[in-house]
């Protein structure tokens, strides 16, 4: 058959090339290769001439529209025609046309799946809807299954539905669809797509490129039509099996009106039309199913329609509202209307608690304000009952923000996903007014009984109250009450009449108000709809152009101005901006969209909006973040002293002793100073006392710190662009990396050979007439890769040193104090005792702490010199604070929970491993965790722009993690010894996840 129709190909178009079939309905399609490429379009046989003429005009009208929207040309004949007639094999004739080959793949194949992509295809259909409105094509009236205007049809043909409840799932949609049509009958009729399905989008886009959508193919379902059927019908598509369908379809809508503005009833008539369209989808595939059920193709979609349709992922009361506001439209028609009325009777309204809230101060409760409560995923019932008690001490009377993000709505109701990282409602959408419980509450205006009652969970309203308003146009909204004396709210009855200053209810105490400090929480919505009594109070950052929509700030009706009761987050891009103005430009941010943290617990990060993280790369932290031990320790020590070691005191000694009960012997003398760069530099310091020399050997693409002494000994920042470049007295050695290293883990002597490189090294120092000091490393090598050194690799290297009268160095900064899980410190794994051990910043927890152990005889040596001292090194507060870290490693189990818990992710890992082929290895100790990514398996290529990538989508699903090695390549996971088993599942599944992005995406060529 290929054959045929290349000769086809060559005769009417003058191409000659290979031609290889594609999928297709009910047409024969072929693709043309070379480049550029074309598609060959053959008709089935009766095809008449109007219906290709028709898509082919309309897509040269739209080439000549000159609005980049993307959609293939036709190519014309020889002889300058849109399409030709040509006889296929059985001498039937066929029209055939050729388009020119799009870029791309299917939508429903690539990944992943963002807002941004959904915008952008927004944006080319609302271009395109534009353009076509101006085309004109008698075949666009058409009479077909697959019209909307007509799909009313199915009415009568859903017995073909066998199940019950499906079927009357679709029994109203059809009814909702039917009140519509007088509305959708006056909107304007022009030509429209009528079929923006997930494989008629076309995106491209490798891992190191924006995706673009590249391509909106397949006119054959065009006819006349409302606008909207293309964007409802696009955005079927796009919710489907999506984790947040309402996200994609705001960012459709939005990025179409941009393009091609709506008017809100338009928007309004989006959901109903996106459920018709699956409808209707869903009855035609199961009619085919039963005419052909040995074909797949018929029912692709079927399975993702129902989920979709069963399982209520959007809220129908709220979608219309949303995708409203993503235009930035009102969320209702009676909006404006309502909120201009109130503002003009701003001032006029009765007190709510009886008495002017003018002089009322503002209290904040926010991420950034507040610690409240310390465990962000906990709030204690005292911290519940006492939130904003420092308030109150000044003032009877305070008030809390409106639009302010806190951290103290801790209940699960309040999370949105699976993970404690999920999203999770953080926004208050009223103003809080704190005063004593049982404090009389009267109306500000008019209303009548909305709903009144008692909810008792935990952390929720208590006793509730809604009130429903009429403006003087006949616009209604409502007040809400909540936190109120559970008697007072029952007393009420739905119906029933309240008058402007009448008293209605009382503040409650804790024990019936939800558990709260005594406050009304006094909320204003424009419309229950779809939520009714349980309209949520609190609200998720990226939702706050729906919420904020529908329940504006109610300051009016305190009487007050807006601007004294909204909160003002603080700016990240005016954070960002000064940071640029003020620092260094090589102080990098890590993440192409940086991340503003405010507050830590254990392996968790909030940002200001209190959008959690999960925190895989912060080795500081070592005990968890905001550690409540440490915290205490600090404030302890902090109302006593906070001395040095020139003066007396047993913090000091107890320190030492914790220290060296974890060491071997001889290693018994400790210096304490403010850092693992402090530390290395003394270590230099302590090896050429010592030993005499200066030399030093090191391996290569090491890191100790960023002073001047131990960046010379710091391949990883000598060697950078714009280094200083290797001192004459530096000797690097390959790094014992038995992946991609000159000695693999199929030859069994690589540790000695690896460890026989340092020989060249102590022959290069003899030569140049120099003198050892001794040789510093990471035990195992973090910036140069997350490296597990071959066992015994360190016993041979430590060995040549001595006998050539050096000093052994064991950096511990990344794998010491338990981190290992199996080992206290690295150096125990390699067999070996150093002469010094450094540790830095985990042992303070984030307080800038660095101890440095040595023996008697190189301590003694130093001491030959002048006096050493270091300020800060080893104050009280310091001692205290480590040896506190050291102590919960031990109380906590964290170095057996980095065993267990390392153990869980280097399993996940290995099976990444085995089933990516951009993983070229695992390797890792306990919470010490590598992943090598390669661009190619035979090569082992580096996979730079592939774990760039990775780094920033992990960190779009809110988990932060770390890249390093000489190429950048290696994925750093090393979180605070806490985690969890809930936190290594999170990573596993999100890493497996972007991990078929990037092969998909990799395999775009």
């Amino acid at each position: 058959m290929s054959e045929h129709w290349q000769k086809i190909l060559k005769d009417i178009w003058g191409i000659t090339a290979g031609i290889s079939p594609l999928d297709g309905e009910y047409d024969l399609n072929f693709m043309v290769e070379g480049t550029p490429g074309y598609v060959l379009k053959v008709m089935r046989t009766g095809c008449v001439a109007e219906f290709v003429d028709m898509q082919c005009r309309a897509i040269a009208h739209l080439a000549s529209a000159r609005a980049n929207i993307p959609v293939p040309g036709v190519v014309q004949t020889i002889d300058g025609r849109l399409f030709a007639q040509a006889p296929d094999e059985a001498g039937q004739v066929r029209i055939v046309w050729l388009l020119e080959k799009a870029a791309g793949i299917p939508y429903a194949r690539f990944r992943p799946h963002t807002p941004d992509l959904a915008r952008q295809l927004g944006q080319h259909l609302g271009a395109m809807d534009k353009a076509l409105a101006r085309f004109a094509h008698p075949g666009l009236t058409r009479d077909f299954k697959w019209n909307l205007t007509q799909g009313g049809w199915i009415a009568a043909e859903l017995d073909v539905v066998v199940d019950t409840a499906r079927r009357g799932l679709l029994t109203d949609i059809v009814k909702e669809f039917t009140a519509l049509k007088p509305a959708l009958k006056a909107l304007p009729q022009t030509a429209i797509h009528n079929d923006v399905n997930d494989y008629n989008i076309l995106v491209t886009g490798r891992v190191s490129d924006v995706p673009r959508i590249t391509g909106i193919i397949d006119f054959g379902d065009m006819c006349a039509g409302p606008r909207i059927y293309d964007l409802a019908i696009a955005g079927a598509y796009l919710a489907l099996d999506h984790d947040d369908p309402e996200t994609m379809l705001a960012a459709l809508v939005a990025g179409y009106h941009a393009a091609y503005p709506l008017d809100p009833a338009e928007v309004d008539m989006i959901w109903p039309l996106l459920r018709m369209r699956l409808a209707v989808s869903l009855v035609i595939s199961t009619q085919m199913a039963a005419q052909k059920p040995d074909d797949p193709y018929v029912v692709v979609s079927q399975a993702p329609a129902w989920r979709f349709l069963e399982t209520h992922q959007i809220n129908p009361g709220t979608i219309g509202p949303r995708l409203r506001a993503a235009c930035g439209l009102s969320v209702t028609d009676a909006a404006p209307r309502i909120m201009a009325w109130l503002d003009a009777e701003r001032g006029k309204f009765a007190p709510l608690i009886g008495e002017a809230l003018d002089d009322a101060p503002m209290g904040s409760l926010s991420v950034e304000a507040s610690t409240t409560p310390q465990n962000p995923f906990h709030i204690t019932a005292k911290e519940a009952a006492t939130a904003g008690a420092e308030y109150h001490r000044t003032a009877p009377v305070w008030l809390g923000y409106y639009c302010e993000p806190r951290l103290i709505y801790t209940e699960s109701f309040f999370r949105l996903g699976p993970w404690k990282a999920s999203d999770r409602r953080t926004v208050h959408i009223a103003v809080d007014v704190f005063a004593e419980a049982e404090t009389q509450l009267y109306a500000p205006l008019a209303g009548t009984v909305e709903f009144a009652g008692y909810r008792d969970a935990n952390l929720d309203y208590g006793g509730l109250v809604i009130l429903r308003h009429e403006t003087p146009q006949g616009d209604g909204f409502y007040t809400i009450y909540g936190h109120l004396a559970k008697a007072s709210a029952e007393a009420l009855q739905v119906g029933q009449g309240v008058a402007k200053g009448e008293a209605f209810a009382r503040l409650g105490v804790p024990a019936e108000n939800g558990h709260w400090s005594p406050h009304v929480h006094f909320q204003l919505a424009l419309s229950l709809d779809g939520y009714g009594d349980n309209l949520p109070g609190v609200a998720a950052p990226d939702l706050l152009g729906l919420w904020t929509g529908l329940c504006p700030n109610p300051a009016a009706l305190l009487n007050l101005p807006d601007a004294k009761t909204r909160y003002q987050p603080v700016n990240r891009e005016d954070v960002l901006k000064e940071r640029r103005e003020h620092f260094g430009a090589n102080l990098r941010l890590t993440y192409d969209q940086p991340v503003m943290l405010m507050r830590g617990w254990k392996h968790h990060l909030f940002d200001e909006w209190g959008r959690p993280y999960l925190d895989a790369y912060n080795n500081v932290p070592h005990v968890g973040h905001a550690h409540p031990r440490i915290q205490a320790v600090a404030a302890d020590q902090l109302k006593r002293i906070n001395s040095n070691t020139r003066y007396l005191h047993p913090a000091q000694t107890e320190f030492a002793e914790k220290i060296l009960s974890k060491l071997p012997d001889p290693l018994s003398v400790c210096f304490f100073v403010n850092s693992g760069t402090e530390a290395n530099e003394l270590a230099l310091r302590l090896a050429r006392a010592h030993t005499g020399g200066k030399d030093m050997i090191t391996p290569d693409h090491g890191y100790h710190g960023n002073t001047t002494g131990v960046i010379d000994i710091s391949a990883y920042k000598f060697n950078a662009k714009g280094g200083v470049g290797q001192p004459d007295w530096v000797q690097l050695i390959e790094v014992a990396d038995d992946y991609r290293g000159s000695f693999g883990r199929d030859d069994q002597d690589r540790a000695e050979k690896f460890a026989a490189l340092t020989d060249t090294a102590l022959d290069n120092i003899t030569k140049c007439g120099g003198k050892l000091a001794g040789f510093i490393a990471e035990t195992y090598p973090s910036v140069g890769g997350q490296i597990i050194p071959p066992k015994g690799y360190l016993a041979g290297v430590y060995r040549r040193i001595r006998a050539a009268g050096g000093v052994c160095i064991a950096d511990e900064v990344q794998t010491g104090l338990g981190r290992l899980g199996e080992y206290y410190f690295g150096f125990e794994e390699q067999g070996v005792v150093p002469d010094i051990v450094v540790m830095g910043k985990p042992i303070g927890n984030g307080h800038p702490l660095g101890v440095l152990v040595t023996t008697h005889e190189i301590a003694d040596s130093f001491a030959q010199g002048p006096e050493y001292f270091s300020t800060f090194g080893g104050s009280t507060l310091s001692c205290r604070i480590g040896k506190e870290v050291l102590d919960i490693v031990d109380d906590e189990g964290l170095m057996e929970n980095a065993r267990i818990m390392g153990g869980k992710l280097l399993a996940g890992l290995r099976d990444c491993e085995r089933e990516f082929d951009v993983v070229g290895d695992v390797r890792g100790m306990g919470l010490f965790i590598g992943v090598e990514l390669i661009s190619d398996d035979n090569t082992r290529a580096p996979g730079t722009e592939i774990a760039a990538y990775v780094k920033n989508r992990m960190r779009d699903v809110r988990i932060l993690l770390g890249s390093e090695g000489p190429h950048d390549n290696v994925l750093k996971i090393r979180p605070p010894l806490t985690i969890d088993e809930e936190g290594c599942e999170m990573i596993l599944h999100s890493l497996k996840q972007v991990l078929q992005e990037v092969t998909i995406r990799q395999g775009m060529g």
